[in-house]
């Protein structure tokens, strides 16, 4: 009986050893899962496939798949990387995990490349129909809705590049709404900053407001909304947005633009285009020149400012030519040496002088009255806001 059971194990075992003799495609393909870092994983599966390609092996599609994204992990980004990841998606035959991953990183590609924008649509669609069939079977698994958010992403990311920016907006909106990630954000300022600086005001106006729409404490693009609307020639609209956000932040940029904005205005809006030019200059230095502005506007409203200046010349010239008269007739002799008739005549002159001096001082102190005035606005300004 025990010379029968040693016979049956040494035929079992001789039997497991044609077995394994018989199937070394599957043990190439275990070892290579088994590697410890992309690069090692990538070149056994290589040689899995050289070896094993249509022979059968029920590893096979997954060797492609795997391949594939182990390829990406080495930073092997190339057309030849690309064909691996297209025969494993045309293969198929994987689990709704390895199907994302797989389409992911096809669409990424494709957007990346740039020669086939189509195809990384249409990948990201499939990732967007598997990730959300996936959903529907596993709600509680959160990955199915990273894989949604990320395909709205990829869709954006090929419609950009496709120059199609309305939808790619949409899209990324969509994926900001899943995802919740600054960085999908940040794709839209870029967008609406390339529009602006050509010269598209009325796109990027569009793009801004779909920020602010998808993140409402985006106060940055709300500000840059009414820059939009002023270049569109939307003066009202813009004045308007700019009020309602420095009434609520007391920002330098904001009160520089209503300001300069105000001052095309002409005359009616002239006292509160002065009041917003002295508020930027008092809240950024970056600004001061606002105050020479604010200045200007003050002095062009006040007619007396100038006709005080011209009055104050002329008084200047005057005493000027009584003062060369006296210096010419008596400059080089004291009052004790000059005749009776020269000292009436000096004294004459000399009244003049006195005179016309009490009349400049007096045209001076009217003047700087007005300039005093000016002074006190900047001084309300400064308690407004708190300076």
């Amino acid at each position: 009986m025990k010379r029968t059971v040693l016979t049956a194990l040494a035929l079992m075992i001789a039997l497991s050893g044609i077995a394994m003799a018989q199937n070394p495609c599957d043990d190439a393909y275990i070892k290579a899962m088994q590697a410890k870092t992309a690069a090692e994983q990538a070149k056994l599966l290589k040689d899995f496939l050289d070896q094993c390609s249509g022979k059968g092996s029920q590893y096979e599609n997954y060797a492609h798949g795997y391949l594939f994204l182990a390829l990406i992990q080495t930073g092997k980004l190339d057309a030849q990387t690309l064909a691996e990841g297209e025969k494993a998606a045309a293969l198929g035959g994987f689990d709704d995990g390895m199907k994302c991953q797989i389409l992911t990183q096809l669409s990424a590609l494709h957007a990346k490349d740039g020669q086939n924008l189509d195809k990384a649509k249409s990948f990201a669609s499939q990732l967007i129909q598997v990730a959300t069939a996936a959903k529907a079977k596993d709600a509680e698994n959160a990955a199915w809705t990273r894989f949604i958010g990320a395909g709205h992403f990829l869709t954006g990311q090929a419609l950009e590049r496709a120059k199609d920016n309305a939808k790619a907006v949409e899209s990324y909106v969509t994926a900001y709404g899943i995802l919740k990630d600054p960085k999908i954000l940040f794709e839209m300022k870029r967008i609406a900053r390339a529009q602006y600086a050509a010269k598209d005001y009325a796109d990027a106006e569009k793009t801004l407001r779909a920020l602010v729409q998808a993140n409402p404490k985006d106060t940055e693009s709300q500000a840059h909304i009414p820059q939009c609307l002023y270049k569109q020639g939307k003066t009202a609209e813009a004045l308007a947005l700019w009020k309602d956000a420095f009434s609520k932040s007391k920002s330098a940029d904001l009160a520089y633009n209503i300001g300069i904005t105000l001052a095309k205005e002409g005359p009616a809006v002239a006292n509160d285009a002065m009041r917003y030019l002295i508020d930027a200059a008092l809240l950024s230095s970056k600004h001061q020149n606002a105050i020479g502005m604010a200045t200007k506007i003050y002095l062009s409203a006040n007619k007396d400012y100038n006709d005080l200046g011209k009055l104050q010349d002329d008084s200047k010239r005057l005493i000027d030519d009584w003062a060369k008269q006296i210096n010419t007739k008596f400059g080089n002799k004291s009052e004790d040496e000059l005749t009776s008739d020269e000292r009436r005549e000096y004294r004459k002159v000399k009244e003049l002088i006195d005179k016309e001096q009490k009349t400049l001082d007096g045209l001076i102190a009217k003047q700087k009255a007005i300039v005093d005035g000016f002074e006190k606005i900047v001084a309300e300004e400064k308690a407004k806001l708190g300076r």
